[in-house]
């Protein structure tokens, strides 16, 4: 079984996985494999945007259900508590929309906006709405990568495998990189 065979198989449970926590990367590649064809661009997009809902809605009732022990655990999510507090009160829509495009908060700020004071109706229509737009815009982004690679490199087949492992190689270094800046 060559990789893309492995990608047509299993990159719909890997874009799940991938998006329960953090995503951009494994959607970036979803986005490429779906302009190769090997994946459906709105089979993609509607993985992502369920994966990333229930990963949200998970971390929103941990934040509503344990909310006091997690700050008493991790004394950087009361200083992030603050911060997120001040934005709900004045543009909570907004705050649940974008929280899954702010760096360093994408789990750190379903868990805060579940301590606060926010009615679960709000956030699950929020959410629901900032996972589609999240995953619709970092799959198009993929897709349009392998757009312009396509017409940068042609078609050069033989070329798809090395690029189709670089981007991986990439998505990896990435995710690691943030993994890193978010243990500091």
């Amino acid at each position: 079984m060559d990789l893309f065979e492995l990608i047509a198989r299993y990159g719909y449970g890997a874009v799940a996985i991938g998006c329960l926590l953090e995503g951009e990367a494994v959607l970036l590649l979803a986005g490429f494999a779906a302009h190769r064809a090997y994946l459906d661009f709105a089979g993609v997009v509607a993985v992502a945007t369920v994966a990333g809902f229930a990963g949200d809605l998970f971390f929103f009732w941990l934040g509503r259900r344990h909310g006091p022990a997690l700050l008493a655990r991790w004394p950087s999510l009361a200083r992030q508590r603050e911060k997120v507090d001040g934005w709900i009160g004045r543009y909570r829509a907004a705050v649940i929309i974008a929280v899954r495009f702010t760096y360093g908060f994408r789990i750190a700020g379903p868990v805060v906006i579940g301590m606060s004071s926010t009615p679960v109706p709000a956030f699950v229509m929020f959410n629901a709405l900032g996972a589609l737009l999240w995953a619709s815009l970092f799959t198009s982004l993929g897709w349009f990568f392998g757009e312009a690679a396509q017409r940068t490199l042609g078609h050069m087949h033989h070329l798809e495998k090395w690029l189709a492992l670089g981007l991986f190689a990439a998505g990896l270094l990435y995710g690691a990189f943030r993994w890193w800046q978010g243990r500091r």
